[in-house]
């Protein structure tokens, strides 16, 4: 009787979550060709689908990792190319400045797009806490496919395919937030002392301490805003 009652709750827990997913044909037609084809890959590297996801961004060496949760730790699953982001280095700030955001953002199922122009994307959440806190503005900053931006992290169309394909299931089987976070560059002493008299300096050491948390263990630090700063538990 247990084993039947937990099914039952496991079966209505999927369910609502599969609900709170926005889709569209579109989107239903990606999943569907996409979704077997992903499954093999998976496989071939003991991988549970459906498993939690996590997106790092890298603005200067144009990547877009997805990590796949593997037991204990996050495993890495695809490095993409992004096609194109405008602006350079550095944090968005202000509406219309063409900057693509760096920082450490969320998304939930309610940020995707199923029917976007771009053919599919998802809001970042950009201005998060820490934007908020300096009084940045701007709005709708996304990933999306159509390789074309305007503030945007823009991915072919065949790569966004796969990305939302992942993070639709990661949310269908219960995931409620996908940490996404986006930096100028990886994150490392060396990559630092290069850029040590630029005037983003102090955020991107900021940025250094979440990047080094999940290098150090594999798991997506809880990040927080204090005092204006991101802190990271």
């Amino acid at each position: 009787m247990k084993t039947i009652f937990k099914l039952l709750i496991f079966n209505f827990f999927h369910f609502w979550a599969a609900a709170q997913v926005p889709t569209s044909e579109r989107s239903r037609q990606v999943v569907k060709r996409l979704s077997p084809i992903l499954q093999s890959e998976f496989a071939n590297k003991n991988l549970k689908w459906g498993s939690p996801v996590f997106i790092r961004i890298f603005k200067e060496s144009d990547k877009l990792e997805l990590w796949v949760r593997a037991k204990k730790e996050y495993s890495l699953f695809k490095a993409y190319n992004v096609c194109y982001f405008s602006g350079k280095l550095g944090p968005k700030t202000k509406e219309g400045d063409n900057q693509a955001p760096e920082g450490f953002y969320e998304v939930r199922p309610k940020q995707l797009n199923p029917s976007s122009n771009y053919h599919l994307a998802f809001n970042l959440g950009y201005p998060n806490k820490y934007d908020q806190s300096h009084s940045y503005s701007g709005s709708a900053l996304m990933v999306h496919g159509n390789c074309v931006s305007i503030g945007c992290y823009a991915m072919t169309d065949e790569r966004i395919e796969e990305i939302y394909t992942l993070m639709q299931t990661a949310f269908e089987n219960g995931q409620k937030a996908i940490p996404v976070h986006c930096f100028p560059f990886e994150m490392t002493k060396k990559q630092l002392e290069k850029r040590k008299d630029n005037k983003h300096f102090d955020f991107w050491i900021n940025l250094s301490v979440g990047y080094e948390a999940f290098e150090q263990t594999h798991l997506p630090p809880t990040v927080n805003v204090k005092q204006m700063k991101y802190v990271f538990e």
